[in-house]
């Protein structure tokens, strides 16, 4: 006999994102159909992510960006979704979005920087990881 509640073992049989849907399964009463809002989105795009699912997260990422463009957490980490998922341009594209809105957002000029380094763009991406080094007070030694 299992150790486990439910006989079930745990693994890799279950995607995290079922996780996040099966917590709110019967909120209006079973089988009545619901959407989902954008902050259930936006907690199984965050397990999608923590999974290393980094293009389905970004999938839902992407609704949760335009459903709150405002917000700068999910467009980040829709950001970080598209580097780790080697869709740089889209990554580029988030990251100069969020340095327009706020221009000292260190994490964003890091990644920026990162991820112009990763597509061969060294002397452009060098300003920005200087300023995202000066923001986190991380000042590079005098030779």
């Amino acid at each position: 006999m299992s150790e486990n509640f439910t006989g079930y073992t745990t693994g890799d049989n279950v995607a995290p994102d079922r996780w996040a849907s099966a917590l709110h399964l019967f909120d209006n009463g079973p089988g009545a159909p619901r959407e989902e809002t954008t902050t259930e989105r936006w907690e199984r795009a965050q397990l999608l992510f923590e999974a290393k699912d980094y293009i389905g997260a970004a999938r839902l990422l992407a609704l949760v960006v335009e459903e709150a463009p405002e917000q700068t957490g999910p467009r980040l980490l829709l950001a970080r979704a598209y580097y780790h998922s080697a869709q740089l341009r889209r990554a580029e594209e988030q990251l100069r979005a969020i340095i327009e809105r706020d221009p000292v957002e260190h994490y964003a000029h890091l990644m920026l920087g990162r991820t112009l380094q990763r597509q061969g763009r060294q002397d452009e991406a060098e300003p920005l990881l200087r300023m995202a080094a000066a923001w986190s007070g991380e000042f590079p030694e005098e030779d």
